[in-house]
């Protein structure tokens, strides 16, 4: 069996898809999308029509890329209002030789996440901590260990149901099965994950379009989150209305000639553009760049605020993704107000290295993790499918052996 996931983030500004094959326990991409998205406002559904349009687009370049239809897919979730609950339970070991299974540890799972679900919630993810066999406690992975008992504690993610139904619906009407469901915190932590962060807490922040969401760690595992409602279209509104010209003409003086931070501007250098008007404006770098940073310092400094409120420990790392934390200089910024215990993080992906993609791409790794922890395999394309795939292999893009998502699945899959 070729082992190939599909992952979707939709996001307010664009939708991103991609598909991976895991191989000899690393991961391949094989083809990445990323249409603008309509339909979609700070993270939620709002025209299912204009959205789907868009979804439906992203699917169209996927498989003229490959060559096959995908069907199945793993999608992000909005996390507005999501809950984390630490939650524990226990079954009895029945089988004769008392040998937990990793049918046993799905089932301790979902007897935990049944009992304490919300009637109004749907669960998105159920994160062990850890297992107890008997009186041995704090395993990780207890799947080949003989016990009468088996326990778990483990972190509950909730949202409203609207916030799933929303997105499993649309896929649904395009003709795409939702295989699994997650929350981009989910998929930002596995992006990212290391040894360190196992043992440490820390958060990350996704700067998006319209949104940046603060999610706070607990040895790797998602504790708790807050969205603001303020993102990287901010800065492109700023310079769209301080200049009098068009979003895309802003989105491209941001991304092409301003910095994040003006101390690395050119006091000098100009750059030409025509207003909405047609008259001919010269914008200069220096100013620019202070209409970015300002934007940039507001958005990293409240997230800053919503971390101290998530939690008085210390935090030992912050981790900055999505689109905006590829901006130009951004490091220096972030250093500025967070010091050196904050980086910018990294998705090394051959193919994909914008940090837009870092939730579609960390999904795929915690799904990956959930079935070697319970001891399934899933693929989510056809035989039919992978026989195409096989045929026409120069399409693969092979991640190094040095890069992050090597280390991640040698850290997590490797022998």
């Amino acid at each position: 069996m070729k082992h190939i996931y599909t992952s979707i983030d939709i996001g307010s500004d664009t939708v991103k898809l991609i598909v991976c094959e895991l191989y000899k326990n690393k991961l391949n991409l094989l083809a990445a999308s990323s249409v603008k998205s309509k339909g979609i406002k700070k993270g939620l559904i709002i025209d299912a029509e204009a959205a789907s349009v868009s979804v439906r687009k992203a699917f169209n370049e996927i498989e003229d890329m490959l060559g096959i239809t995908i069907k199945k897919v793993i999608a992000s979730v909005p996390s507005y209002f999501a809950e984390f609950s630490m939650v524990k339970g226990e079954i009895p070991i029945e089988h004769e030789d008392s040998t937990i299974t990793g049918k046993d540890i799905e089932q301790v799972l979902e007897s935990v996440a049944q009992s304490k679900l919300n009637p109004d919630k749907e669960m998105v993810a159920i994160i062990p901590i850890d297992f107890n066999v008997d009186d041995k406690t704090e395993i990780k992975e207890p799947k080949g260990l003989v016990g009468t008992t088996l326990s778990t504690r483990a972190i509950l993610v909730t949202t409203p149901k609207k916030n799933i139904y929303s997105v499993v619906s649309l896929l649904e009407g395009i003709g795409v099965e939702v295989v699994d469901i997650s929350l981009c915190s989910i998929g930002d932590i596995y992006s990212f994950k290391n040894k360190d962060i196992d043992s440490q807490v820390g958060a990350v922040i996704n700067i998006g379009a319209e949104t940046t969401t603060v999610s706070l760690y607990n040895k790797g595992i998602i504790v708790k989150n807050s969205v603001i409602g303020i993102g990287g279209r901010n800065i492109d509104n700023d310079l769209s209305y301080m200049y009098k010209i068009d979003l895309e003409d802003a989105i491209k003086l941001k991304e092409k000639f301003a910095f994040a931070h003006k101390s690395v501007a050119v006091a000098n250098e100009n750059y030409e553009i025509s207003s909405d008007q047609g008259d001919a404006i010269v914008i200069n770098q220096l100013k620019a760049s202070e209409i970015v940073m300002s934007r940039a310092e507001e958005i990293l400094t409240l997230a800053r605020k919503e971390i101290s409120i998530l939690t008085d420990k210390t935090v030992e790392y912050v981790i900055i993704t999505g689109g905006v934390s590829s901006s130009s200089h951004f490091e220096k910024l972030v250093n500025d107000i967070f010091g050196k215990k904050a980086i910018i993080g990294n998705v090394k992906m051959l193919g994909i290295r914008n940090n837009k993609y870092s939730s579609a791409v960390g999904n795929i790794v915690y799904f990956i993790h959930k079935l070697k922890l319970e001891g399934r395999e899933c693929t989510m394309i056809s035989n039919n499918d992978m026989e195409l795939l096989s045929s026409n292999r120069k399409n693969v893009i092979n991640i190094s052996n040095e890069t992050m998502l090597g280390k991640v699945f040698g850290y997590f899959f490797g022998e």
